[in-house]
């Protein structure tokens, strides 16, 4: 009697927590559909993953449902049917689900790669601009030198920087003082080393720090660089997300489908034998 009591208090505990597990998952789902943006590509891909990871819960609960059904008829002497009997239905949920994983397999692939080639379309064409917009910054610099005033500030600011390193490279105890400073970065302490030990070193780094030439194909340069990071970063996030959405949705159908129709499949077949009993 005692094991008795003990074996429905069991089933009946998997029972409740697998309903309760099943219905959260599904108020989830009610709530992450809200505000409803069926045309929306990044609500499709949110959501799609949302439900996939999230995906696993109600398979647990459909699982617990069946094995605290199981122990009640095996535990119970008597062929009477229980009162609530959620099997059949939650057989209809499981296939239910497992044909919204299966289209969410495709679907989801083909907005990821909709998606990345939008954000890489956006990369260029931001890229684009900052390059158009940095020659025509470089134009008008170039034409503003072409004239004597333009010629004369551009000299006089070359001689100010010369003079200002000139003056901290001769005091020794300045130099020795930037050396040891923490706040100076190591490629600046390495440059002051490169111009102590050659003066001719100072008006090289001058002449190429105040060329616009220069200056405009080292951030042009640094441009590209930041765009082909950005590309890369972007198809390397839509493979991911594809991959791990995509066969995950997929194994999460497999197991729906599996449970549902085996299941119903099952239920067909005693109805079956149930009528032929009855005819006879």
């Amino acid at each position: 009697m005692t094991k008795r009591f003990t074996s429905f208090n069991a089933a009946l505990t998997l029972k409740v927590v697998g309903i309760i597990l099943i219905l959260s998952f599904l108020l989830d789902f009610l709530i992450l559909l809200l505000p409803f943006q069926p045309t929306d590509r990044a609500w499709q891909i949110n959501l799609a993953t949302a439900l996939v990871d999230r995906g696993i819960v109600p398979l647990v609960g459909l699982g617990m449902l069946f094995v605290g059904y199981w122990m009640n008829e095996a535990t119970s002497d008597s062929d009477r049917p229980q009162a609530v009997d959620l099997r059949f239905p939650a057989l209809i949920l499981s296939s239910v689900l497992g044909l919204i994983f299966l289209l969410i397999f495709p679907l989801h692939l083909n907005n990821v790669r909709q998606a990345s080639a939008q954000t890489v379309n956006q990369i260029n064409q931001d890229a684009e601009q900052a390059e158009n917009q940095l020659k025509n910054q470089l134009s008008q610099f170039q034409a503003q030198l072409n004239n004597d005033q333009g010629k004369a500030q551009l000299e006089q600011l070359r001689n100010q920087a010369r003079a200002q390193f000139s003056e901290l490279l001769k005091d020794d105890q300045k130099y020795q003082q930037a050396l040891n400073n923490p706040q100076i970065p190591q490629a600046q302490k390495e440059l002051l080393k490169k111009f102590k030990a050659n003066p001719q070193e100072l008006d090289k780094f001058i002449a190429q720090q105040t060329d616009p030439q220069g200056l405009a194909n080292q951030r042009l340069s640094q441009i590209r660089q930041r765009k082909e990071e950005a590309q890369k970063q972007a198809k390397d996030n839509a493979w991911k997300s594809g991959l791990r959405i995509g066969i995950s949705s997929l194994l999460l159908s497999i197991g729906y489908i599996i449970i549902g129709w085996t299941g119903l499949r099952g239920v067909g077949g005693l109805q079956s034998s149930g009528r032929k009993a009855t005819a006879r």
